[in-house]
C-alpha cells in the first residue's frame, strides 16, 4: 500500500545549549531506562558483505577491468613498477608509441637472412672410435685454472676440454681464480649448471668433481707458459709423456692460448662446449629469464652492452668524451699503473680513436642507432658495470632513447640480494638478457660481445649489429656534414653488420664460437658431408 507524503511527519532539529554536568546527568538516566542495542560485530558485516550480490559484481568487474589492461595494454600485474626515472609508466602511451613503431622503426627490426644455416655437429666415425677408449681412461687427468671474468673464463673451460680431449684425459672440473678486479670468489657449479655439463660432455671427455683417491697425493706437473697459437701437435708433444708419467697435469694461463684452427672435430667440440654444455646455473637461468618476460612484455626490445667502466678507459688506452676531469683521471691512473694498457702503448689517443680501437661512448651510441633506424619508444636493455661518470654519462643515450633499464629497474625487491658482490653473476644474468633479446650490439669487442655474438649466430642469426668503427669514426668527428647525410653514410656502412651469415675460413684465426660456420653450422648449399 503506499503511503502518502501527507502522512509523513516533519522533523524538525533544534540547536540546545546546555552545561556539562547537565548532559552527564542525561546520559546517565538515559543509561538507565533505555535497554542498550547488541550491535553485529564487524566480522558478521563483512561475511555478510562477501556473500552479497553486490561483492559478487565487485569481482566480476575487478577481473574484466585487469583482462582488458591486459589485452589493451600487455599490463603485467606481476612486473614491477619501473624505477628509472626516465621510464613511462602509462601503459597507454607505451601503446600508442609501440603502434609507431610499426611505422617508422619496422626496419630496425627486421631480422637478417639466416640463409637455412642451422647447428649441425656430426663428429666423425673416427672421433666415435676414439671416444671409447678416452673415457675408460682412469690414469690421467687434467687440472686448469682459469682467471679474467666470467667470459673469459669461459673462453678458457671450452679450451681446457679440448685440451682434455687432445691429451685422452679425465678433465677436473676447471678451478676459477678469485678475479683480482671484482673480488668475486665464485666456484664452477655457483655460475654453470654442472650436472648438465657433465652430462652433455659424456660421450667426448670425462668431466669428475675432484681428484680419485690414487691421486691425491701425487704432485701435479704445472705449465704456466701455453704459447699463442699451440696445435694438438704441440700440446701432444710437450705434455703427453709427462701426464703419462705423473698422472696429473695442471694449466694456468690459458687465456686465448690454444690455436682457433684446428681440425673439424675439436671445433665441433668448441662449439659443444661453448652453445649446449656451459649453461648457466638454475637460480641465474630463472632470474635472466623473468627479466627477459619484463622486457618483452610490452613487446620488443635491443640489449646494449656498454663498456663505460673505469677500468676499460685506462685499459684500453682511450678517454671517455665527458668532462677535462675525467680525461685527467683516466690519464694519472694509466700513468700509474702502465701494465693495465693492453696493447699498442705507442699509440696515441687521437690514433687508437680513429683506427676502431676505442669504445664508443654514450653520445656515439645515441647517433649510431639513430642512424641505423632504431626509434624513439626503442626499449633499450644496458649490460655491463656502471660507466665513469655514473648515470650521468649515459644522458645523451637516455634523452635520445628514455625507456632505458638494466637489471637493477627490471628486477623486484629481493631478487639481486643473492648474486650481490658476485660480478661473475651478475655478468651472466646480462649475458642471458642479452642473448634473448630481438637485437643486440656491444659498444666495444670483449669476450662478452663476442660471445653473444657467437651465441645469436648459432641460434639462427638473430640480429647483432656490429659497429663498424674503423671507417665511421672519421664521420662521426666531421661536423661540416648535416645529420640527414651522417645518418645515410652511417646506415650504408653497416648493411652488411646485421650478423648475417658469415664464413670463418674467410679469414684465419677467427674463433669458431664466434664465427660457427661452417664447422658447427650447415644448409642445403654447405652440406655436412663438405665440411
Amino acid at each position: 500500500m503506499a503511503v502518502s507524503s501527507s502522512n509523513i511527519k516533519k522533523k524538525h532539529n533544534y540547536c540546545i545549549s546546555i552545561s556539562k554536568s547537565s548532559l552527564d546527568s542525561l546520559l546517565q538516566q538515559e543509561q538507565q531506562q533505555v535497554t542498550p542495542k547488541i550491535h553485529s560485530p564487524p566480522s558478521n558485516k563483512l561475511k555478510l558483505f562477501f556473500k552479497s550480490s553486490k561483492f559478487l559484481a565487485f569481482l566480476i568487474f575487478l577481473l574484466g577491468f585487469l583482462w582488458v589492461l591486459k589485452m589493451w595494454f600487455k599490463f603485467d600485474p606481476t612486473a614491477p613498477f619501473w624505477q628509472n626515472p626516465c621510464s613511462i609508466s602509462s601503459g597507454f602511451l607505451i601503446s600508442q608509441l609501440n603502434s609507431n613503431d610499426s611505422i617508422s622503426g619496422i626496419e630496425f627490426w627486421e631480422q637478417p637472412d639466416g640463409m637455412g644455416f642451422r647447428p649441425c655437429l656430426d663428429f666423425s666415425e673416427k672421433y666415435g672410435k676414439e671416444s671409447a677408449e678416452i673415457l675408460e681412461d682412469r690414469t690421467k687427468y687434467l687440472m686448469v685454472v682459469v682467471s679474467g671474468g666470467m667470459n673469459q673464463q669461459r673462453n678458457q673451460i671450452v679450451d681446457a676440454v679440448v685440451i682434455a680431449r687432445i691429451l685422452g684425459a679425465s678433465l677436473v672440473v676447471p678451478i676459477l681464480q678469485v678475479n683480482v678486479i671484482w673480488g668475486d670468489e665464485s666456484e664452477f657449479d655457483e655460475i654453470f649448471d654442472l650436472d648438465h655439463f657433465k652430462n652433455v660432455l659424456a660421450n667426448d671427455v670425462r668431466v669428475v668433481s675432484s681428484l680419485p683417491s690414487t691421486h691425491l697425493m701425487t704432485r701435479p706437473v704445472e705449465e704456466k707458459n701455453t704459447p699463442l697459437h699451440a696445435s694438438p701437435e704441440w700440446i701432444r708433444s710437450r705434455h703427453l709423456k709427462r701426464i703419462r708419467r705423473e698422472g696429473v697435469l695442471l694449466l694456468r694461463g690459458l687465456d686465448s692460448r690454444l690455436s682457433k684452427d684446428l681440425p673439424s672435430d675439436l671445433q665441433k667440440l668448441r662449439c659443444k662446449v661453448a652453445f649446449n654444455a656451459l649453461r648457466f646455473a638454475p637460480n641465474i637461468m630463472e632470474l635472466g629469464n623473468k627479466l627477459t618476460e619484463r622486457m618483452r612484455s610490452k613487446g620488443r626490445y635491443l640489449a646494449l652492452h656498454l663498456r663505460m667502466e673505469k677500468d676499460v678507459w685506462v685499459r684500453t688506452g682511450c678517454l671517455p668524451g665527458l668532462t677535462h676531469e675525467y680525461d685527467e683521471i683516466i690519464y694519472n691512473e694509466r700513468k700509474s699503473r702502465p701494465k693495465l694498457l693492453t696493447s699498442r702503448s705507442n699509440m696515441t689517443y687521437h690514433e687508437r680513436k680513429i683506427s676502431g680501437l676505442c669504445p664508443l661512448n654514450a653520445l656515439e651510441v645515441a647517433r649510431l642507432l639513430k642512424a641505423l633506424k632504431a626509434p624513439k619508444s626503442a626499449r633499450i636493455y644496458w649490460a655491463g658495470g656502471i660507466p665513469l661518470g655514473g648515470k650521468d654519462a649515459l644522458l645523451p643515450l637516455i634523452t635520445e632513447f628514455p625507456y632505458f633499464y638494466n637489471k637493477e629497474d627490471l628486477a623486484l625487491p629481493g631478487e639481486l640480494e643473492p648474486f650481490l658482490k658476485k660480478a661473475s653473476l651478475m655478468a651472466a644474468v646480462d649475458y642471458i638478457v642479452s642473448e634473448n633479446s630481438d637485437v643486440f650490439m656491444a659498444s666495444h669487442g670483449g669476450n662478452m660481445g663476442h660471445a653473444i655474438q657467437g651465441h645469436r649466430a648459432y641460434a639462427g642469426h638473430k640480429k647483432t649489429i656490429i659497429p663498424n668503427k674503423r671507417q665511421m669514426i672519421p664521420y662521426f668527428m666531421n661536423y661540416s656534414i648535416s645529420e640527414i647525410e651522417f645518418e645515410k653514410i652511417i646506415f650504408d656502412l653497416h648493411r652488411d653488420s646485421f650478423g648475417q651469415p658469415e664464413i670463418r675460413t674467410s679469414k684465419n684465426g677467427r674463433d669458431v664460437t664466434k664465427y660457427p660456420i661452417p664447422e658447427c653450422m650447415c644448409n642445403n648449399t654447405i652440406p655436412r658431408s663438405s665440411i
